[in-house]
């Protein structure tokens, strides 16, 4: 057994390709900025809203809107992962790595780690640049003031989560790149699918706020838990609990990641 699990998992593979995703990123400023561009755009404009402390849970809005938008940006560059398998394939560097003696779990494995890791980046620099703006932690619920404690608690947490969103959604990426063979088709697809995801999480307004039937949709959205979880953690409100979050995000994350790597293992070079 020990035999065949090394020979399907290849920590040398895994790494050289988290390395390469790595490296790929941070050469790509603009792909940096033009990721951010759309989450700061939404952070900067709505934040100067004026909406009511009552209607968002005793916060303002500030407070509320910011684990929503840093949810938007996991969502967004995760998708990016997906995208790189499609421009690999169309010109050909996805067929060399895919003929070489390593197993393709271990290749979707070092893609997803890399994604991973440029999402959790992307992510990390919203949430500071969410403190110009106004932006303050609470941590989680630990009496009427924050504390050290919790804030810490709750700020490691959120990582936790933005780890978990950042995986649910690169495996649905990569398993719908797996399956379409360029980029346009991609990018129409994915838009088609991220925008109505990122409306329904209840990052921009509550949930109470949304008709019966909406509401039932954004209980199937992962990204609602995820954004749920980010907020209880960062400023102590939250619609749902810590442990129902954890259960659909480690959930979803699973799924579409075994998704991923199926539909990637039997994809055509």
């Amino acid at each position: 057994m020990k035999t065949r699990i090394a020979d399907v998992i290849n920590p040398s593979a895994i790494y050289t390709l988290w390395l390469r995703e790595t490296i790929r990123f941070f050469r790509l400023r603009s792909r940096v900025l033009g990721s951010l561009g759309m989450p700061l755009f939404f952070l900067a404009f709505l934040a100067l809203l004026p909406v009511e402390p009552s209607s968002v849970h005793g916060l303002r809005y500030i407070d509320f809107l910011a684990p929503g938008i840093i949810g938007m940006t996991l969502l967004f560059s995760s998708t990016f992962a997906g995208l790189s398998v499609i421009w690999d394939k169309e010109f050909g560097f996805l067929r060399e790595i895919m003929v070489a003696p390593v197993s393709r779990v271990s290749i979707i494995l070092g893609r997803i780690a890399g994604g991973m890791t440029t999402s959790m980046f992307q992510g990390i620099l919203m949430l500071l640049a969410a403190f110009p703006m106004g932006f303050r932690i609470r941590g989680l619920p630990s009496g009427s003031e924050a504390t050290t404690l919790a804030i810490l608690i709750g700020v490691l947490l959120s990582v936790l989560f933005m780890i978990l969103i950042s995986a649910t959604f690169i495996g649905m990426g990569v398993a719908f790149a797996s399956k379409l063979k360029d980029m346009s088709g991609y990018s129409l697809v994915m838009n088609f699918l991220i925008f109505p995801i990122f409306f329904l999480s209840g990052a921009l307004f509550p949930l109470d706020d949304f008709p019966r039937w909406m509401r039932m949709l954004a209980y199937a959205d992962p990204l609602t838990y995820g954004v749920d979880a980010l907020r209880r953690c960062l400023v102590g409100v939250g619609e749902f609990p810590l442990l129902l979050d954890f259960a659909a995000l480690a959930l979803s994350g699973a799924v579409t990641v075994w998704l991923g790597a199926y539909l990637f293992e039997r994809a055509e070079g």
